[in-house]
């Protein structure tokens, strides 16, 4: 797999541990004596399990440049992005943190697997670009992990613990669909959600001055072009994400046709290449 042109994965080492700061929508109450009302199906969320996989499709079309986003529970690089190496379904860093919450996961669930001699080097290393004490064996057994189930599933849950569901729960707080929700998901993968001004949270904020997401009376769409605006201004802080186009040839792409809920097909490019979902 050519990993050339896959994007940062955060502005900052620091930007990739924290959580959304997340509220409830509360339910409106029934008025006294209403006959109830038959209940209409429940829109789907990005939390769908077929919406699940067209988002990991989605993103793994930027980060990967393929939709087999399985295929990347073994992937380990160094892209020269001074995070140190880069691995996984999500592009987990050693020098971010998030890789090292994988690691002690995978090494609670299963003591003694052949990550876990490197706990030490890895919290060593948080923070810095620094390969000590993992090379020159890491990449090798991070492939050996890879083929074992219980890694791919503590992959699967520390994505969707640090990233997936807090940007799915937002969005639904923000009364956005699939769309919407995978808007913020994308964001939050590349971007985390530290104090930097190009935290997801603050890339929120900044749509926010410019309208008003439905939840607070606001149009969708409208709404959802001005947080893709503040996407594209954070993105071209930095050099290594000065290329927009999983923002312009694919999000703006299904924005433009109002689809919403993201419902096949689906057709998009991202760094020029074509991908299709039908």
């Amino acid at each position: 797999m050519v990993h050339t042109s896959r994007p940062v994965d955060g502005p900052a080492p620091t930007s990739r541990r924290f959580f959304l700061a997340l509220t409830g929508a509360l339910a409106a109450a029934p008025l006294l004596g209403a006959h109830p009302a038959t209940a209409a199906p429940a829109a789907k969320g990005l939390d769908d399990p077929a919406k699940k996989e067209i988002a990991m499709k989605l993103v793994s079309s930027a980060e990967n440049s393929s939709l087999d986003w399985k295929a990347q529970y073994r992937y380990i690089e160094d892209i020269g992005d001074g995070r140190g190496y880069t691995a996984g379904i999500i592009g987990f860093c050693s020098g971010t943190g998030d890789m090292l919450d994988l690691v002690q996961l995978y090494a609670d669930r299963k003591p003694g697997n052949v990550l876990a001699k490197y706990l030490p080097a890895l919290r060593a290393v948080n923070g810095t670009d620094s390969h000590a004490g993992l090379d020159p064996n890491y990449p090798k057994d991070w492939r050996k992990a890879a083929q074992d189930t219980a890694f791919q599933q503590a992959q699967n849950d520390e994505r969707d613990r640090v990233y997936f569901n807090p940007a799915v729960r937002q969005g639904k707080t923000d009364g956005l669909r699939v769309l919407g929700q995978f808007a913020y998901y994308d964001a939050i993968v590349m971007h985390g959600d530290g104090s930097d001004s190009t935290s997801f949270r603050n890339i929120r904020r900044r749509a926010l001055t410019k309208a008003k997401p439905p939840a607070q009376g606001g149009d969708e769409t409208t709404y959802l072009n001005a947080f893709l605006d503040a996407r594209v201004w954070a993105m071209k802080q930095e050099e290594a994400h000065s290329d927009t186009s999983r923002v312009d040839t694919a999000q703006r792409v299904f924005l433009r046709k109002g689809n919403l809920d993201l419902d096949p097909p689906l057709d998009w490019k991202v760094y020029g290449d074509s991908y299709h979902i039908g």
